[in-house]
């Protein structure tokens, strides 16, 4: 079946923390050269779309920053909705802190605040852990970019946002409430960017809990791909499949 769009993950899909995966690559560029439209969606929240757009285009990736929405640009819109200029005490990278400055949110280093909002913080601190759970036991609200348990790299697979923020939510007995995949706030953001019908779009990803998950409930079709976090041995035992499988996207080269 050919789509006329395609929404693609990045960690696992398009490549593994520095290596690029070139069965991908190679997908990408046919898309882009038959003038098929793409987005790429990606739980992560530690870069910009500038810094992940020119990330892909060192790695002959073609793609531009308004090609790219991540679970940092979901976040801010998600508050924007909730409380356009509240206070945050933030948790997380440049990615998350130049997409809430840019949404006109205050970001304070006090307890006293209105959300908590954490993304993955490769410099995590038992004091930034602390002050979290002190803003959440006066009321903060606690959001997160991602739940994802760990993240594919080219080490392995490492621990993620989802693994990091269960500490602050065994802690407080609060529950954080996920804006990325497969929540629909980062979904309708880039099916609104496609601007296509749902029926003529496809979820690509690696991930079935994140990515495939996202497609399937935001009523689009799924294609999986065995080069990151899922394995082709747990297919069998997944509830509701992927709509398409295969080992990489060469294989799906074809059908566009």
């Amino acid at each position: 079946m050919k789509y006329k769009g395609y929404l693609i993950d990045l960690d696992g899909t398009m490549y593994r923390g520095s290596e690029p995966i070139k069965s991908a690559r190679d997908f990408v560029k046919k898309l882009h050269k038959n003038g098929t439209p793409y987005m790429f969606i990606t739980n992560n929240s530690s870069r910009s779309q500038k810094d992940i757009s020119q990330k892909l285009n060192d790695m002959g990736v073609p793609a531009t920053q308004e090609q790219v929405v991540t679970s940092s640009v979901a976040a801010a819109m998600y508050l924007k909705g909730l409380n356009q200029g509240a206070s945050c005490y933030l948790l997380g990278e440049k990615g998350l802190h130049e997409a809430l400055e840019d949404g006109g949110f205050s970001i304070t280093d006090d307890d006293n605040c209105d959300f908590v909002v954490m993304g993955i913080d490769r410099h995590i601190t038992y004091e930034k852990y602390a002050k979290a759970c002190l803003a959440i036991r006066k009321g903060a609200a606690f959001i997160v970019t991602n739940s994802d348990t760990a993240i594919p790299t080219e080490r392995g697979l490492l621990p993620g946002n989802g693994a990091l923020s269960s500490v602050i939510a065994v802690s407080t007995g609060v529950e954080p409430i996920a804006v990325g995949k497969p929540e629909p706030v980062i979904m309708e953001a880039a099916l609104s960017k496609l601007g296509l019908e749902k029926t003529d779009i496809a979820m690509i990803g690696d991930n079935y809990h994140t990515d495939i998950r996202a497609g399937i409930n935001a009523g689009i079709d799924t294609i999986m791909v065995f080069t990151g976090v899922t394995r082709k041995e747990e297919l069998p035992g997944l509830e509701k499949k992927p709509t398409h499988h295969v080992a990489d996207l060469r294989e799906w080269m074809a059908f566009i």
